[in-house]
């Protein structure tokens, strides 16, 4: 399977990219520059170029399936936040149906189904991943949104996960999160899913069939 990973140069972007090649996906790491490439390569994933601020209908054709782990960052200013997290999200939703591609996950945020609720200085943040959620939902693509709380650099420790969890507050580690983003491509019953996800005692794949469940 042909796996696109916009955001492959992040930190959890980077993540994915390995574990997309260590469990028999052929991932495609997309990056703005040409001195981001040779990282990807090490990663074991096939670097090409593309910007979401650009056109990608050539970056996208040909995929099996996309992976959106791109992020401007909740410190972003809400310009660049809006390119990026909600603009770029939705050109590549867009492109995804040009083309065929019939699979989408999405890296959200736990709190964009309601972000005027989220703190004070995220919720520009939380707007343009609503939005770009609520175009993928809109779409004709067999998606799956993820929602971690916030992200850690901690190392992979168990996750829980639901269609909506209690406490937005929960920190997840970005290992468990990329372990997510790869699992879903293999769980038939993440498609058409909203998930929330926290650190937890269960595996990634236990939580992720708990959790689509009902």
């Amino acid at each position: 399977m042909k796996v696109l990973v916009a955001g492959a140069n992040g930190n959890t972007g980077r993540r994915v990219v390995s574990l997309l090649g260590k469990n028999g996906f052929e991932p495609y790491a997309m990056v703005r520059k040409k001195e981001q490439m040779e990282k990807m390569s090490d990663l074991g994933g096939k670097p090409v170029l593309g910007d979401l601020e650009e056109d990608l209908g050539e970056v996208v054709k040909g995929m099996d399936a996309i992976i959106f782990a791109a992020g401007s960052g909740g410190n972003t200013g809400p310009e660049k936040t809006i390119d990026i997290d909600q603009n770029g999200a939705i050109k590549l939703i867009q492109e995804a149906e040009n083309k065929g591609v019939p699979r989408f996950i999405m890296l959200s945020a736990i709190s964009a189904d309601n972000p005027s609720g989220g703190p004070e200085k995220l919720q520009h943040y939380l707007e343009a991943k609503h939005n770009a959620d609520e175009a993928l939902k809109a779409s004709n693509l067999l998606y799956t949104i993820l929602r971690p709380g916030t992200l850690n650099d901690d190392p992979s420790s168990g996750i829980r996960a639901a269609a909506s969890l209690d406490d937005p507050t929960g920190q997840i580690s970005r290992q468990d999160v990329a372990k997510a983003l790869v699992e879903c491509l293999n769980i038939e019953s993440t498609q058409g899913k909203i998930i929330e996800m926290q650190g937890g005692n269960l595996n990634v794949q236990e939580a992720l069939l708990d959790a689509t469940k009902s």
